[in-house]
């Protein structure tokens, strides 16, 4: 939670204590909105429009989509690509982990060299700053109109303005920089075309521009925002829980501090 500091709450954490809250709101967040992102990065790789009227279309809903990946891979097909990173992001190391993560790495590299790593980097670079700053900035301005239009005795649940306000944050701030992340899942996927040819239509781009400019002309401009509605719903409840978490965690251990000072 860089950028954000609970003491002008009147609450006492330590600097270490807040890094910790941080670190565990975001493990546990990503842990609960998982299956939002592979939806959403299911229905950001397909070329063919999100619709039934389309036969060549394999998702085209959220429901739909949960559905048939639930059929075909399982129900830990939702969890993809998260639990390695969970493990690897708290310090643990599992040898089945490592190796298919040693053999994916040498595969890349031997295959397209140093740059693959870097795929999507432009996109990602141009979006992270307005989407952090407009993700705190949307979180300040909604917790000030909560407390204006609350009534008082709602004013005391913090846990849901927390809550309510981080979610309408993350919808307001991904909304306007989602384009962005559809052109770098687009271009960080460029080589593997064979690997999700089973799902539909394969394209290759030289670039950020090139990729915006197939995206238009092939899809249209709903084209920029494929996959919106997972990413919203994913960036309501990661936003929101990750306040949340942080908050709540914040909280125990300024009450931990407040009984250690008393004693």
């Amino acid at each position: 939670m860089v950028g954000y500091d609970p003491k002008p709450d009147g609450r006492n954490n330590t600097k270490l204590q807040v890094a910790v809250a941080g670190s565990v709101s975001g493990l546990v967040t990503r842990a609960l909105i998982s299956p939002f992102d592979v939806i959403k990065i299911r229905f950001q790789l397909q070329h063919e429009r999100l619709s039934r009227r389309d036969p060549n279309a394999k998702y085209h809903g959220i429901f739909q989509a949960s559905r048939q990946i639930l059929q075909e891979e399982g129900l830990t097909a939702f969890w993809k690509g998260h639990i390695p990173a969970q493990i690897l992001s708290i310090g643990y190391g599992a040898v089945q982990v490592y190796n298919t993560l040693r053999h994916a790495v040498g595969t890349m590299y031997r295959s397209e060299g140093p740059r693959v790593f870097y795929k999507g980097l432009a996109p990602t670079l141009i979006a992270i700053f307005p989407y952090a700053g407009l993700q705190f900035s949307c979180y300040s301005s909604l917790k000030h109109l909560y407390k204006w239009a609350m009534p008082a005795e709602g004013k005391k649940n913090e846990n849901l303005q927390n809550l309510l306000c981080g979610s309408g944050a993350g919808v307001i701030s991904k909304t306007l920089t989602y384009p962005l992340d559809l052109f770098k899942k687009r271009l960080q996927v460029g080589g593997f075309e064979h690997a999700r040819a089973a799902f539909g239509q394969v394209r290759r781009y030289k670039g950020l521009v090139d990729c915006a400019k197939q995206v238009l002309q092939k899809e249209g401009a709903l084209g920029f925002f494929k996959g919106l509605s997972p990413s919203l719903l994913k960036a309501a409840l990661s936003t929101g829980f990750m306040f949340f978490w942080y908050e709540f965690f914040c909280n125990v251990f300024h009450c931990m501090n407040r009984t250690a000072s008393q004693r």
